[in-house]
């Protein structure tokens, strides 16, 4: 049993589907204020900002402890997760035709290890049909995403090509995971 420290229901999907058990529980902690001077380097000070938070607040004593960020990159440009329909439908354009890369960093800490990964997928996307894109952001799904970005969901039919993990995409490598928390 892990404590996943974070409120990403895509994130207990997959911690449900590679069949680690896990309670769900986190504290928040302000991203804004990073100041990064690099994609990697952003998500591993939201990362890390977020396990001291968590750990502050629920030790590893009990559980092991499992924090995660991820951060989406396209034309050079940090992809948050979109303020407003408006921002969403830029940051889908600016990946629209593009290579796009979504990095997640995650920390898992127990009584025997402290494992920290940042791992990358890079996407190879073909152009997002205008009418798609106007009904998805219409369905709300976007909201909450880094990005605006769901692999799994609005993007799967344009992706041209993948390299790296679709979990690590959808904000946490559980092919890493898998080796120190089954």
């Amino acid at each position: 049993m892990i404590r996943l420290a974070s409120s990403s229901s895509t994130r207990a999907k997959l911690l449900l589907e590679a069949g680690i058990e896990f309670v769900q529980q986190s504290v928040d902690f302000d991203e804004e204020s990073i100041i990064a001077s690099s994609p990697k380097n952003f998500v591993y000070q939201a990362t890390l900002g977020k396990f001291e938070a968590n750990l502050k607040e629920f030790g590893f004593k009990e559980y092991p402890l499992l924090v995660a960020d991820t951060v989406v990159t396209s034309q050079g440009h940090i992809l948050r997760k979109a303020k407003c329909i408006e921002d969403a439908r830029n940051i889908l354009l600016t990946q629209s035709g593009n290579s796009t890369s979504i990095i997640t960093c995650m920390i898992y800490l127990s009584k025997r290890e402290k494992i920290i990964d940042i791992s990358t997928t890079e996407y190879l996307f073909k152009r997002f049909d205008l009418d798609d894109i106007e009904r998805y952001l219409l369905s709300g799904d976007w909201r909450q995403k880094a990005g605006a970005c769901m692999v799994e969901g609005f993007c799967k039919p344009y992706i041209k090509s993948v390299k790296g993990h679709e979990s690590t995409a959808m904000g946490l490598n559980v092919e890493i995971l898998k080796r120190f928390a089954l």
